[in-house]
């Protein structure tokens, strides 16, 4: 598939700050999502949509936190709400409704109606029959250290 000018100009990301960074089109559907739950606390420091933008730029990029460029937050904020929103499961939430709104925006039904599953065997194993567990670690027999030899 090649590119048309209109596909161009729906894909451009030149005007934002960094490729990883969210369109408005992108946000008004992640924003929801991470609204504030909890009402007690300190109010936050950083913008939501900053935020979201650094750990994007995280997983786009595959730096170290630490590499995080100065225009995002703190790298330990970064990474303080990056791990709550896992650990709450928030980023599968977000995942699951991005995949939605990408099968909606192309024209198809938000779930799918069929799936596959895969099953990759390795030589001579069976589905039936499990995979042999014995490694080379195991059937290799222990060696006696040449210095207890010498001194004893």
């Amino acid at each position: 598939m090649s590119w048309t000018e209109t596909a161009r100009r729906e894909h451009d990301r030149i005007r934002l700050r960094y490729a990883s960074d969210c369109t408005d089109e992108e946000w008004a559907v992640v924003r929801p999502l991470l609204r504030r739950t909890s009402r007690v606390g300190r109010p936050r420091k950083h913008r939501a949509r900053t935020l979201w933008d650094a750990i994007q730029y995280i997983a786009s990029t595959g730096c170290q936190w630490a590499q995080l460029p100065k225009d995002f937050p703190p790298f330990t904020t970064v990474h303080y709400h990056f791990y709550r929103m896992r650990d709450s499961g928030l980023l599968d939430v977000v995942n699951a409704v991005l995949v939605a709104w990408v099968r909606v925006a192309e024209g198809r039904e938000a779930e799918p109606t069929a799936g596959i599953i895969a099953l990759r065997l390795g030589s001579g194993a069976s589905p039936l029959r499990p995979p042999k567990q014995a490694g080379r670690a195991a059937t290799t027999p222990a060696r006696r250290s040449r210095v207890v030899n010498a001194t004893s």
